[in-house]
């Protein structure tokens, strides 16, 4: 099935004067104009293209790669401003167009912007909002776990950090003190959750150690104990799906850090549980 706003891979139907014919299944006969055509190429070979609408409404394709496609997020610069809303370069021959109802603020010529692509459901075309937060989840409910890997995007910068995405899903926090270097708006990097606080957002590191990892494990653990009055029937016999549940650890992190607290004497392991040193409960 062909996806408008993606990176499609569609068989070579034909040749015309004007470029060629993709196979486009249920949209039918997809054109490849004859500026993006490549210099080698055959019937039935699979061309990789990116299918979008023409200023005419045709969907039509291009070997052209854009910045970012539906469902990604970008930091673009404006080149015009119409009385339909911002165009921007999104590394296309038509820019990509910011209706006025999608801007926070009104944008202005030459300036850049964090933006997500999207396909708009009542035309079927393919626009930008900067209205991030329409698109983010600011908490996480059991969606990652501390010391997991993950893609970030630099959004923007504030007094505390950088602001940053997840995934493509979720706002992040990373602190000022976890980056050495300066950031840039629309900056892609590896990072990884460091702490899921008890409100549900996201703090972020660029680098993570083993140590610190069982650190925040460790943590995570104890604030369950406290909340539990003290005692959690969780053993290492607990399956892998109770333990995520409880804590939004991996197993082996459960029981890494679960180590760790018992030799530190912060905690006792029974048959039925751990429990809290009577020093600990408070």
């Amino acid at each position: 099935m062909v996806e408008i706003g993606k990176l499609n891979r569609l068989k070579v139907v034909k040749e015309v004067d004007f470029g060629l014919y993709l196979d486009g299944g249920g949209q039918g006969e997809i054109l490849l104009p004859i500026r993006y055509v490549p210099k080698n190429w055959q019937i039935d070979e699979e061309l990789p293209v990116f299918i979008y609408r023409d200023s005419e409404d045709r969907i039509i394709a291009t070997t052209e790669k854009p910045y970012a496609t539906v469902g990604k997020f970008a930091c673009l610069k404006v080149v015009s401003i119409t009385r339909i809303g911002a165009f921007l370069d999104w590394g296309l021959s038509k820019d990509l167009l910011v209706p006025f109802s999608e801007q926070i603020h009104e944008m202005e010529e030459e300036k850049r912007y964090v933006v997500r692509v999207y396909l708009d459901e009542s035309s079927n075309r393919i626009v930008a909002s900067a209205r991030l937060d329409d698109f983010l989840y600011e908490e996480s409910e059991n969606d990652f776990e501390t010391g997991e890997e993950v893609d970030l995007f630099v959004a923007n910068k504030s007094d505390l950090g950088y602001k940053v995405i997840i995934n493509n899903t979720h706002w992040g926090l990373l602190h000022n003190y976890e980056v050495v270097h300066p950031l840039k708006r629309g900056e892609r990097l590896k990072g990884f959750v460091k702490n899921i606080r008890e409100d549900g957002k996201i703090d972020i590191a660029l680098h993570l150690r083993a140590r610190d990892k069982t650190d925040d494990a460790c943590d995570i653990i104890l604030k369950a104990l406290k909340r539990g009055g003290g005692f959690l029937a969780i053993t290492d016999k607990s399956s892998p799906d109770e333990i995520r549940q409880a804590f939004n650890l991996s197993k082996a992190m459960y029981k890494k850090a679960v180590g760790s607290l018992y030799k530190r004497k912060i905690i006792l392991i029974t048959n039925d549980g751990i429990r809290l040193q009577d020093n600990e409960g408070g």
